[in-house]
């Protein structure tokens, strides 16, 4: 949230029970994107539940790694911010019985442009 706000964009929490969206950024009147935050402490995968589905217009996710930092507040998690059909592609099954889904941490590493990509929920390029 803070760097959103840093960006100048108009973000609010959703606090309700809404499934995949974390935040909602008004961009200008009928024009908003929406956001799913995913974070590890540790320096592991990331569990993504069962998310599936049709790719969304308008919505993002953004990765975050705190790499084992969590408790230490200076520290500055890495981030990765997908546009929803992208995360998609990254999304592996775990093995049956299972029906987790995960993100592995590596494949997302090799993702340079998607790093600190913020400027896509400003600029709404993707879109």
């Amino acid at each position: 949230m803070s760097v959103l706000y840093r960006l100048g964009l108009d973000a609010n929490l959703t606090l309700g029970n809404k499934k995949a969206v974390d935040i909602v950024v008004v961009q200008s009147p009928g024009k908003t994107i929406t956001i799913d935050v995913k974070a590890v402490a540790g320096r592991v995968d990331w569990l993504v539940g069962n998310a599936a589905g049709p790719a969304r217009k308008g919505h993002f996710v953004v990765l975050l790694a705190y790499d084992g930092k969590f408790g230490q507040i200076e520290y500055q998690p890495k981030a990765w911010v997908l546009p929803h059909d992208e995360f998609l592609r990254l999304i592996r099954a775990a093995k049956a019985p299972s029906i987790m889904r995960y993100v592995r941490r590596s494949e997302v590493a090799q993702l340079a442009q998607r790093a600190d990509a913020w400027h896509l929920l400003r600029t709404n390029r993707h879109l």
